[in-house]
């Protein structure tokens, strides 16, 4: 297993209020423990991506690393922190999932490995556009670490506009397997219909 995953809970949280959304409890179990659940037995190792005080997050017993591009520029900042670390332990390859979306796929690594392209992102069906693509989770060569910087250093935030311009494919799962917890309505829906 060449994976490495970062687990990106970088962002503000700013429509649940503020806070680590990750800490949010689900069915008695928070959701950044569910997702430790679901991608641990995928990958070789594991890293969280957060701002702020990163002791906050020493109970989880993971490496824990910080956006290296400042003013939270979006999740594509959280991704090149793991890269550089997934670089710093000698892994080629990036999963990439999100602290708030508590039941994604338990092969998501698996199927985003069929791709050999350098950038893979997971994708919901969507009856208007085919396929909707879910961009925070993927599966990133390393390798692209520099090129990423000198894209976010340039200004890009936006996932799609550096994935599309380096090979991205996309890989088709269930219309329901990337449903995220943004709002105190998303976690009531999430209490009622998840498992």
């Amino acid at each position: 297993m060449t994976e490495c995953a970062v687990i990106l809970a970088g962002g503000q949280a700013n429509r649940m209020g503020g806070g680590d959304k990750g800490r949010l409890m689900l069915g008695g179990q928070s959701l950044i423990h569910r997702v430790i659940d679901r991608i641990t037995p995928q990958v070789a190792a594991l890293v969280l991506n957060a701002n702020g005080d990163l002791s906050r997050f020493d109970d989880l017993r993971l490496p824990v690393v910080a956006d290296s591009v400042a003013d939270f520029p979006g999740p594509l900042a959280g991704v090149l922190a793991g890269m550089d670390w997934a670089a710093e332990q000698g892994h080629e390859w990036l999963i990439s999932v999100a602290a708030d979306t508590p039941c994604f796929p338990l092969d998501l690594a698996a199927r985003l490995a069929e791709c050999d392209t350098p950038v893979v992102l997971a994708a919901t069906p969507d009856p208007k556009r085919g396929r909707l693509p879910q961009p925070t989770f993927g599966r990133w060569q390393v390798a692209l670490r520099h090129d990423l910087r000198a894209a976010l250093n340039d200004g890009v935030r936006k996932i799609r506009q550096w994935t599309q311009a380096n090979g991205e494919s996309l890989v088709l799962f269930g219309p329901d397997d990337f449903f995220n917890i943004n709002t105190p309505e998303d976690l009531v829906w999430a209490e009622r219909n998840l498992k």
